[in-house]
């Protein structure tokens, strides 16, 4: 399914791949701020930078299924912040279509 391509992509620091699991009408909107991103607003040297510099660890599939993917993971910044975060992806045409996220800061 979606997750373990998400992941492979991700840990192999391969944008290109990672990309591809995109839909064309993909966005991104951050819980944060309500920012939303599209797939445009990214080079894939910005997100192979980003892949390099932010770790994941305690990656996990919380469900998935032909409509949704919801993950959780630990992210470790440059900046030494770590944030426990929450992943919902709904799916069209079998690709991330929108995603949203919620974060909460963990304690170093």
């Amino acid at each position: 399914m979606l997750y373990e391509k998400f992941k492979m992509a991700w840990d192999e620091k391969d944008a290109e791949a990672e990309f591809a699991l995109y839909h064309d009408d993909w966005e991104f909107k951050f819980h944060s701020n309500g920012k939303i991103i599209k797939k445009g607003d990214m080079t894939l040297d910005q997100r192979t930078e980003m892949m390099k510099t932010v770790k994941q660890t305690k990656q996990r599939c919380l469900y998935e299924n032909e409509d949704i993917l919801v993950t959780h993971m630990i992210g470790e910044f440059p900046n030494g912040s770590r944030d426990a975060i929450m992943m919902v992806i709904l799916k069209k045409d079998g690709l991330a279509w929108r995603t949203e996220t919620g974060s909460t800061p963990l304690s170093n």
